[in-house]
C-alpha cells in the first residue's frame, strides 16, 4: 500500500494544479481559460490536453506532485470516468489531493460526485475568480491577487 502523503502546501509555495480533459471531449476552450486564470493567480498549472485516459491523468498527478486535480468534461461521461480517476489517485496514494470538476455536469449529479470526493463542481459561466478563491480556501491559503480572472 502506498505511503500516505502529508499535506504540504507551504504558505510561500505555489499551489500545483493539474487540469485534465478525460474521455473523448474534443473541445478544451473552457479548460484553457480556467488554466490560464489559475496561472495568472500565481498557481503552477500543468495542462494535459484533450482525450486523456483515467490512467494517464492519475499518473500525471503523481509525477507532477500536484495539490489539485481539475477535471473538465463536456461529454456526459463524468459518472463513468470520475470514479475511475478517483480510484486511481487513491491507488497512487494521492487521496489528499483536492479534486474539482467543471463542464457540462447536471445539477442532479453534483451530490453524488461530492460524495465520491469531488470537492467543487463548476458549471459553464462560473467566474474564474470563484474557482481561484475556492481552490485557495480549500488549500488553506489566504486570498491573493487574481487579476485577469474572468467568467469561464
Amino acid at each position: 500500500m502506498p505511503k500516505k502523503r502529508q499535506a504540504r502546501v507551504e504558505p510561500r509555495r505555489s499551489i500545483r494544479v493539474l487540469v485534465a480533459k478525460p474521455g473523448l471531449d474534443g473541445h478544451d476552450r473552457g479548460a484553457k481559460v480556467v488554466a490560464r486564470a489559475l496561472r495568472d493567480a500565481g498557481m503552477e498549472v500543468i495542462y494535459t490536453g484533450i482525450r486523456q485516459t483515467p490512467e494517464t491523468i492519475a499518473e500525471a498527478a503523481l509525477q507532477e506532485d500536484v495539490d489539485v486535480v481539475g477535471l473538465s468534461i463536456l461529454s456526459g461521461a463524468h459518472m463513468a470516468l470520475f470514479p475511475r480517476i478517483i480510484g486511481l489517485l487513491e491507488d497512487h496514494g494521492l487521496d489528499d489531493v483536492l479534486i474539482v470538476a467543471g463542464g457540462i455536469i447536471p445539477d442532479e449529479d453534483v451530490p453524488r460526485l461530492q460524495s465520491m470526493g469531488i470537492r467543487g463542481v463548476f458549471g459553464p459561466g462560473t467566474s474564474t475568480h470563484d474557482i481561484v478563491a475556492f481552490i485557495r480556501r480549500e488549500m488553506g491559503q489566504a486570498p491573493g491577487t487574481d487579476e485577469g480572472a474572468e467568467p469561464a
